[in-house]
Order: C-alpha cells, then structure tokens, then sequence
C-alpha cells in the first residue's frame, strides 16, 4: 500500500495528526500472542484422541499419514502466511478469496470459514467430558450407543452448554486479557505432550508392536490415506490460521502473522508424530491383540491417561487427565474467537447482518459471540460425539483453506508489485499444488463425510441469500458472477468424484438409496482425477479472476481504514 493511498483512506484529518480511537477491534496482540493463539488451537483435543484413531484406521502405518497430513497443511500454511501479512484484516481466510473473486465466491468460502470455526469449540467440549467420565461426577454425562461410541447424554448436554457458555463468558473480557489467557494455557499445553513422549518413550516403549498383530499397513494404500482425513489427523493439525484471524487485532502483523502460521505448523507436526510413535510404542501387548482395528486399546475413552495407567505411570495419568480439560478448553476459547471475528469479517464484506459489526467497549464483536454459542450447542443434538464431528470440520476447514491457494494465485498474477512483507517461495508452483492437496483431503474424507457438508454448505447459502433479500446489510456487494463461474462447477464436480471414487458410498450410508459408488476411480486413479480436475478450476478461477483496478478498490474501502493503528515496523522478509 503507498502512502498517497492511506493518505486518501484517512481523508479529512491533517496528515501526521494523533489518530482518533475507533469504535472496533484492538490491535494489542503480539508475536507470542499469536503463535499461541495458532499452536493452541493445533494442539487440542487432536492429540489426545489422534493418534489412538489413526492407528485404528492405518495401524502402525499411521505414522506414514502423519506425515503426509502435516506436508499437506504446511503447503496450505505457506499461502496463508504471505496472504496474513499482506492484509492483515479480522476473518481474514474469509475475506481474501472476496478481494480476488467478488461477492458470489466471497461469500461462499466466508460461510464455510465460519462454519469451521463455529463447530471446532463444540468439539473441544466434547473431547473434554469424553475425558471427564474418569470422574465420579461425570460418569454419567456419556453413554455408549449401539455403535460402540460414547454419546452425550441429557446430563451431558446440559454440561456441555454450560462449558460453551464459559468459553463465551471469557471472550467478553476483550482480545488482550484473552491473548494472555490462552498464551498462559498454551504453555502448559506444548508442555504436557513432550513430557508425555518422555516418559511414555523411556518407561514402556515395546519396538515389536511397529509389526504386531497384522503388521505395519493392514489396511493397505487406502487405509493410510483414509487416516489423514478421518481418523483426525487433519482435524489435529488444523489452528495454523488463527493469526490470520485475529490478524485486525495484531500488533505488528506484517512482521508476526508469517512468522506465527509456519512456526505453529512446524512445532505442532514435531509434537505429533512423535505422540504417535509413542502411543504405538508404549501399547501392551494384550492391547493391541489380533487385529489393530479391533484391539482392546479401541475402547479407551481417555488414550493417554489409560496407557500412562496400563505403564504404572499414575502422576502422569493425573497430570493427563486435567490436561483433558486444558488443551481443549484453550482451543476452544480460541476458536469461539476466531467464529466472532470471521462473522465480523463477512459482516464488513457485506454478507452478514451488520449487526455482526457491534462491538463493546472493550472491542468485541458482542453478536458474533452470542451466535457461536447458540449454534455450538445446537451441535450437540445432531453430533453427540468427538468423532462424529471431526469428519465435518476437516472436511468444512479444507475447503475453506482451498481458498486461499486460489487467492494467493490470482495476487500474484493481478498485483505482482503489491508489498509483501514475506514472499512464500515458488508461489507460481506450490500455489496450484497446494489447491490440488486440498481436494485430495476432500476426496479421502469419504462420502459420508461430504454430503453432510454438502447440506451445510446449502443452509449457508440461504442465510445469506436472505441477508441480501431483506436489506440487513446495506453494503449488498456485487456477486460478479463471471468471477465467480468456476464454484458451482467445482463443488459440484468434487461431490461427482468422491461419490465415484473408491472412498463413495456403500449401500448402508446415508443417501444408499443412490446405491453404492460405481468406482469409476478407483484407488490411485482418483488421486489423478482429482489432481487433472484442480488443476482446470485453478487457472480457471485465475483467468476469469477481478481485474485489478477492482480488486484494488476492494482492498482499500476494507483494508486500509482496518489497518490504522499498526505500529511503526521496518519490514522484514524473515520467517
């Protein structure tokens, strides 16, 4: 941005005059407060559930989808650390595909950027009364359907709206003492994992269990890749893009917001597959039995905290067992943040209420707040369960990441002078690879997963149909419609093949009465069919693109007047 530009943003008031305070978001966060606030939310519930349901999914190749997971997130990761930094805006992975494509594709990846966001805290409650039943008095909260998965009962729900609602009670206190809440939480929650792979890793560790019971990849090429998707191990590492979030609130966000995203990325795989090497490591024998998908370990209810027990390791059972409590109720505060300030987002962009503006004196967007509450308990009747949540999040979350890959393209080829204060190396390559990784998540969550958010993604488009049909916004953006041709084509066309995939539908799912996937794709030819598809929706997307006096226009009736307040900086290109 020139300064010509922020001259004329802030129009009316004498050059090198004291800014006035705005009504709205506060920028008091720094670097720490932000790798906390990414790496708090990576480190959730995933690891205490992730590495017991991959290895159910993959056995001990599991670890081979660890890492496969964690590629995959960091190529995502470098798209949104050079987009954070160039406008670092409230909601911002709701917003930048609206600055590349206008309102039709805007407003679409906003929605499913707040729908991720406003289920993750739901899930973290869940994870924590699923802990909880070690209690005597949460014993009851859980029960086991005839599916073999604990399920909230009514007294669980009624615990779990009162966690919700404590998590919303903490946001009120305002962005600073929330940072400083969940950095101290953070701490402790980087802390208890590594002493875990200590000590799990000395006291029991069994090398043979690598290729016990039916060996090393059971479950074969489909098994690995299936684990990535739904066994959690995207939902674990999920949270690199709070930065981005919360990047209105920042500080110095042109020199913090990259350096955040990568290095949670980074600290947060370590911490991973070392966990799943360990939990494999540390398992008795009399666990695993005969077969890693149905070995008696499948049962626990608190991973972890059992294995330390089954290793006479009881201090560290204990310490688990209130970690259950911290790790998720940080990420979820976090996230119940993150869906506030991305409602803020879509509100300033004109698809939500304007009422999603409101603030408090202390600059919290008050309505967005009260919104994630209401439909984070609203979750707890349709998905009772951690796992019948986590295959909706990251299938919601990878879409919403596939819009930045897209964006990111579209500013390098419509604004290739535009200040970056951190340049994401060969961005002209990894940009379409990352959008192809993206679809490939999608593809391995299985259909049973998609058509849920297929019918998500359909209640989304009619709130915001009605926000424009009744006027409760009056910024009403244009839909630009040719920017936006290549969506209906590309939702529509990834349903097709997942649905025709080896990962489609059986004759017991819902929607069976389609029957089963014909299996046009089958394993490895839907890897193909996926990555020849991105790739026409890729420079499709960049061709019919906004041109750039519109995007510029865009940016600077949002962007700029957001950007008051950022401190003084010299820029830096170091990560």
């Amino acid at each position: 941005m020139n300064t010509a530009a922020s001259e004329t943003a802030v129009a009316g008031r004498p050059v090198g005059a004291p800014t006035p305070r705005r009504p709205g978001l506060r920028r008091e966060i720094g670097f720490i407060g932000l790798l906390w606030a990414s790496g708090g939310s990576i480190i959730g519930s995933g690891w205490l559930f992730g590495a017991q349901k991959a290895l159910i999914a993959a056995g001990p190749a599991a670890i081979i989808s660890w890492g496969i997971g964690a590629l995959a997130i960091f190529l995502l990761a470098l798209m949104h650390a050079e987009l954070g930094a160039m406008w670092p805006v409230a909601g911002g992975t709701a917003r930048f595909p609206h600055y590349a494509f206008g309102g039709g594709a805007g407003a679409s990846f906003g929605w499913f950027s707040w729908l991720q966001a406003a289920t993750v805290a739901p899930i973290e409650v869940l994870a924590m009364i699923t802990y909880g039943q070690h209690y005597n008095f949460a014993e009851h909260w859980m029960k086991v359907s005839t599916g073999g998965t604990s399920v909230l009962t009514a007294q669980g729900i009624v615990a779990a709206v009162v966690l919700m609602a404590i998590f919303t009670s903490i946001n009120f206190l305002g962005i600073r003492k929330l940072a400083h809440t969940n950095s101290a939480a953070t701490w402790w929650k980087v802390g208890v994992p590594l002493l875990t792979i200590f000590v799990l890793g000395i006291v029991n560790f069994h090398a043979s269990n690598f290729t016990a019971a039916d060996g090393f990849s059971p479950f074969g090429a489909k098994g690995v890749l299936a684990a990535v998707s739904t066994s959690g191990i995207i939902f674990a590492l999920l949270g690199f893009e709070q930065a981005d979030q919360l990047a209105g609130e920042s500080a110095r966000p042109k020199r913090d917001i990259p350096r955040a995203v990568i290095f949670s990325v980074i600290i947060g795989a370590v911490i991973y597959v070392a966990l799943q090497v360990v939990f494999l490591g540390a398992l008795p024998h009399s666990q695993i039995g005969s077969s890693w998908a149905k070995g008696a370990y499948t049962t626990m209810t608190g991973p972890f905290a059992q294995l330390a027990t089954l290793a006479a390791v009881g201090w560290l059972a204990a310490i688990l067992y209130v970690d259950a409590v911290i790790s998720p109720g940080g990420t979820g505060l976090i996230y119940t943040t993150s869906s506030s300030r991305v409602s803020y987002g879509l509100s300033r962009n004109g698809y939500f209420p304007t009422v999603y503006e409101a603030t408090d004196r202390r600059g919290v967007p008050w309505f967005g707040l009260v919104t994630a509450f209401v439909v984070g308990c609203v979750c707890f009747l349709p998905f009772p369960s951690w796992t019948s949540l986590v295959g909706l999040i990251t299938a919601a979350s990878v879409l919403m990441y596939a819009g930045a890959p897209l964006a990111f393209g579209v500013f390098r080829r419509r604004l290739p002078d535009a200040e970056r204060p951190w340049r994401a190396p060969f961005g002209a390559l990894l940009a379409p690879l990352a959008f192809v990784v993206a679809n490939l998540l999608i593809l391995w969550a299985g259909w049973d997963t998609d058509w849920r958010l297929g019918v998500a993604i359909g209640i989304g488009y009619v709130i915001l149909a009605a926000t424009r049909l009744f006027g409760w916004n009056s910024r009403s953006p244009q839909l630009d419609l040719r920017a936006a041709s290549w969506l209906p084509f590309y939702l529509l066309g990834m349903g097709a093949i997942v649905y025709l995939s080896d990962f489609g539908p059986t004759s017991s799912q819902v929607f069976g009465a389609l029957g089963p996937s014909p299996n046009w794709f089958p394993l490895w030819w839907d890897i193909l069919a996926v990555a020849i598809f991105s790739s026409i929706i890729y420079f499709w997307a960049i061709a019919v693109a906004l041109p750039r006096e519109r995007i510029e226009k865009m940016i600077g009736e949002v962007v700029l007047p957001e950007e008051e307040g950022i401190a003084s900086e010299p820029l830096t290109r170091e990560v």
